[in-house]
């Protein structure tokens, strides 16, 4: 599995595992099927929907607006590489817990996804990754051992609520 930092397991709850296993007190766990066009709409309405049901949305604060956003965008962005790069996504998964929300993007696809040293800024293309790596506190790609494809994951941190 690849990982954009070390996750201390004293730090961020227990080490990422396998796709659909629990991490950081999971609580609830959201999944889309994502079959045929315009799954990248999809997959941000099937957001927005938990993010309001996680009371997330409507954002009170500016705090929560913006990790609403976040979230929106890392799930356009796994979905979209999923589309480009891995044959299209499978299935997409949110979890929510205490202090953490993570997605999953499920494909086919066997490529692990890097950040490109080949991109160049004011050009489209090639920055995916480096939004999900500013945004998320870890990323990274589950393989699980016989059976094709991967879980490309993210974290974020959940907004602090007064």
């Amino acid at each position: 599995m690849g990982t954009t930092r070390p996750h201390p397991a004293d730090e961020q709850g227990p080490e990422p595992q396998a796709p659909g296993t629990v991490t950081d007190g999971i609580q609830q766990v959201r999944r889309l099927r994502l079959i045929g066009p315009g799954v990248v709409a999809r997959a941000r309405e099937f957001a927005r929907a938990a993010l309001g049901d996680w009371e997330w949305l409507p954002a009170v604060t500016d705090e929560q607006r913006a990790a609403a956003e976040d979230v929106l965008l890392v799930v356009s962005e796994l979905v979209t590489n999923a589309c480009l790069h891995a044959g299209g996504p499978e299935e997409l998964r949110m979890g929510r817990g205490t202090k953490v929300l993570r997605i999953e993007v499920a494909d086919h696809g066997d490529g692990v996804p890097a950040l490109r040293t080949t991109r160049r800024a004011g050009r489209p293309g090639g920055h995916g990754m480096f939004i999900v790596q500013r945004l998320c506190l870890d990323w990274g790609v589950a393989h699980e051992a016989g059976v094709p494809g991967k879980t490309v994951w993210a974290e974020l941190a959940v907004p602090v609520t007064d």
